[in-house]
Order: structure tokens, then sequence, then C-alpha cells
């Protein structure tokens, strides 16, 4: 992997916050994430999800490493038939998913990637890897040429499970999957503020121009309706708000 443009993001973003990196093998990294030595990896699919979460990010392009001055050099992109008859090394930690190996049997597998590619500088075989696995391992008497119809691997950033995701892995995340400095996905939202409530509008009381009652329910004039006790009627109701006015107090018997 070449983080070095999420690295900077990071700290352009995080400037208090280290980020520290370490280098591991496709095989280690899955035992670094489980024991806690790392917080988050790229890693290879497939990916176990019983207990790591990942997302893809990338398919990489397949290329062949051969010595500069093999005749493969010259091509700009080769396909398998191509290396039929070369010595095709397979290490133990190849990452490819090969249905059948192209070219001639090998007499052995080198331990790792970097044993095959000291085979390939002596002059003995080549080697199908992913791209930055052969720039990993660049050396000035190699190179390598793109393999259109190998098989390809698919890198992705995977972490531990947790509930919820820890707020500086979601970060990093964000930061991989080109979430923007203003993006809140992933982040706790901020609480809506209550609405401030509205005052109860006053009640009527019967002496002024117009009341304040509530419309359409009777409810304030219910009671300024009904027949006084001098056989008038009082204030009109049915309509809503209460009136003031001409329905005044009912007159106390002598």
């Amino acid at each position: 992997m070449t983080p070095a443009k999420w690295v900077r993001i990071w700290n352009e973003r995080l400037p208090d916050v280290p980020l520290a990196l370490a280098q591991v093998s496709s095989a280690e990294v899955f035992g670094v994430l489980r024991s806690g030595d790392a917080d988050a990896g790229f890693v290879r699919l497939p990916v176990d999800r019983t207990d790591l979460s990942a997302i893809p990010l990338y398919t990489e392009t397949t290329v062949v490493v051969v010595p500069k001055d093999h005749v493969v050099a010259a091509a700009e992109e080769v396909t398998t038939e191509d290396l039929a008859d070369e010595v095709v090394w397979q290490p133990l930690d190849d990452t490819l998913d090969w249905e059948k190996l192209p070219g001639q049997p090998a007499i052995e597998r080198p331990a790792t990637t970097a044993d095959a590619i000291e085979l390939v500088a002596a002059g003995v075989g080549v080697l199908v890897v992913p791209q930055s696995l052969a720039r990993l391992h660049h050396r000035k008497d190699l190179t390598y040429r793109p393999v259109s119809d190998a098989p390809t691997s698919r890198v992705a950033l995977s972490w531990p499970q947790a509930e919820p995701t820890p707020d500086l892995v979601e970060e990093f995340i964000g930061i991989v999957r080109g979430r923007t400095v203003n993006s809140t996905r992933g982040r706790p939202q901020t609480p809506p503020q209550p609405k401030a409530k509205r005052k109860a509008p006053e009640k009527a009381t019967g002496t002024g121009k117009g009341g304040g009652a509530r419309r359409g329910t009777g409810a304030a004039s219910g009671k300024a309706a009904g027949k006084n006790p001098r056989g008038g009627s009082g204030g009109s109701g049915g309509s809503g708000g209460a009136k003031g006015g001409k329905g005044g107090k009912p007159r106390r018997r002598p």
C-alpha cells in the first residue's frame, strides 16, 4: 500500500493525533487486527466478516516481474499465453486466486514473495503479482508489465467489529472514502433544539371589545350564552371568541 495521501489528510485534519503506520505481510495482517495491535488495516479480499468489518477500495492490476533485458520487457502488456514457456513462481504467500498457474511448473514454491523476487533477479523464472507488490520489491535490474487475463486482487480497508465504531477509526474510514471535512456521515449528530413554546392566549374578561379565547371550540362562548336571571340573553355563543361590551354581567335580584 501507498497511503501517503490519506496520511497527509489525516495530519491536516487531526494534527494533535499521531497516526502510526506498520508494514506487515498479507498473511499477518488479519492476526494483527484481531489482536488489537492495529486499529485498522489494508487487506486483500476476501475477509472473514464474523469479527472484522471491511469496505472494498479498488482492484489492483496484476503484473509479471521480469529482468529488464527479458523479451517481455519490450511489450506494453502481455497475456498468460505469452508466459507459456516461462517458469512461473508461486510463493507460499501468493495473494492471487489461480485456477491454473500459467507457464512451466517450478520444482518448489518459494516461502515468500521476496524470495521469489530474488530468484527472478537471478535469471530464474518470472513472478506474477499484484502491482503494489512489484513496487514494494522494486529493484533496478527488474521491471514489470501488466498481464491482461490474470486473476486480480481486491484491496479493502478492514477493522475489528465494534458497536459503535470508535470515533478515530470512523474518521480514518471517512478520509479513505473521500469524505470532505464538512461531512457529518459517521459522526454523532447535534441533537435538535426544542422549539420555543407559544404563549397561551389571554382569557376574555367580558369587559373589553374582544376576547382572546379560542375559536371554533365553543368552550369560552358556551358559558357566556344562555339566559340571565332577568330573561335576557347573555353574550353570543357558538362562534368561538367570547365578546365583551353589550353582553355584560347579569343583574342581581333585589
